[in-house]
């Protein structure tokens, strides 16, 4: 695409979609267009990522991601910004898919850490520039980088990260999952603090409101697939220092973080599937195994804790 398009700013509220599938499995792509015209329909965000952990990206082939890109600019064409994640263990992999993204439109990259690096990468930081070098060797957009939960065995250090930022330009945002508050505050306070300053998009979903209160320029979240005209309320409230608003839309929010967020966390956007079921914005949940779908009793669990949100069904539902 050769038109002109605004440069990407790595902030507000971007809502990181679902990828429904059919009874066998396969993409339903009727469905995906669904929700990415419901997604991008609420007012107030910055953008929508696909092919992130929301869209079980570990669980979609190559070309598969690329015709989520290609479908994904289909249905937003320049009115939404797109995010693209880039997920695989292979630099060169990661090459060509940040290329793809750059040549379909897309406005910027999610970079995942290389799932390999779990093994010790932290004292290796040397592969992740190389990573780094791959990738923006062959694309231009700007990046926002995954940080891990530290459990996880794949965060980046702090100083690797502020390194990977002072190193490569297109880096203009982390999405923060670190899982530590101490740590957190502190990323964010040395990431504005760069020659270069970069922005935090806080995905700690299970505290929403805590996180933001300590400086986020915006969030970056599965949940936006349900409740992104929330989370726009949310760090509305908190940009204009209304602990009162915020407070109130937080309670709100609570009861779709049991919902979504309690253990097992791998079933995350499944219930986020289920939810949309129950909220009469998508047909049918299903996912692609090793992921299983909840038993009955949890989907009544998530339909109550939609209803203690004020999220009935027909909540935002699509026609």
């Amino acid at each position: 695409m050769t038109s002109e398009k605004k440069l990407f700013v790595a902030q507000g509220v971007i809502p990181a979609c679902l990828m429904p599938f059919s009874a066998d499995l396969a993409v339903d792509e009727a469905a995906y267009r669904q929700h990415l015209g419901d997604v991008g329909s609420v007012e107030g965000i910055s953008g929508i990522t696909i092919n992130g952990h929301a869209a079980e990206v570990h669980a979609l082939t190559i070309e598969e991601q690329f015709r989520a890109i290609v479908v994904t600019k289909d249905v937003l064409q320049d009115r939404v910004p797109t995010i693209v994640g880039v997920y695989t263990n292979s630099s060169l992999e990661a090459a060509r898919i940040a290329a793809y993204a750059e040549r379909e439109g897309a406005d910027a990259l999610l970079v995942f850490p290389p799932d390999f690096m779990t093994l010790g990468g932290h004292l290796r930081p040397e592969m992740i520039y190389e990573h780094l070098r791959r990738i923006t060797g062959s694309s231009r957009l700007p990046i926002i980088m995954f940080q891990y939960p530290l459990a996880s065995n794949l965060a980046y250090p702090l100083a690797t990260l502020l390194e990977l930022c002072r190193r490569f330009p297109s880096i203009v945002a982390i999405k923060d999952q670190c899982g530590d508050g101490n740590l957190h505050e502190r990323q964010i306070r040395e990431l504005k603090a760069l020659d270069r300053p970069v922005n935090t998009l806080t995905t700690h979903s299970a505290w929403l409101l805590g996180s933001l209160a300590l400086g986020c320029d915006g969030l970056l979240s599965g949940a936006g697939s349900v409740i992104a005209d929330l989370q726009v309320a949310l760090f509305r409230a908190v940009q204009a220092n209304d602990l009162k608003t915020a407070r109130a839309i937080n309670d709100r929010i609570y009861p779709t973080v049991r919902a979504f967020y309690d253990a097992p966390l791998l079933d995350m956007h499944n219930r986020m599937k289920e939810a949309l079921v129950i909220l009469g914005r998508l047909d049918e949940a299903h996912v692609r195994p090793p992921l299983m779908k909840p038993g009955a009793a949890e989907i009544e669990k998530i339909r109550g804790l939609l209803a203690e949100a004020g999220l009935g069904a027909g909540y935002r539902k699509v026609a």
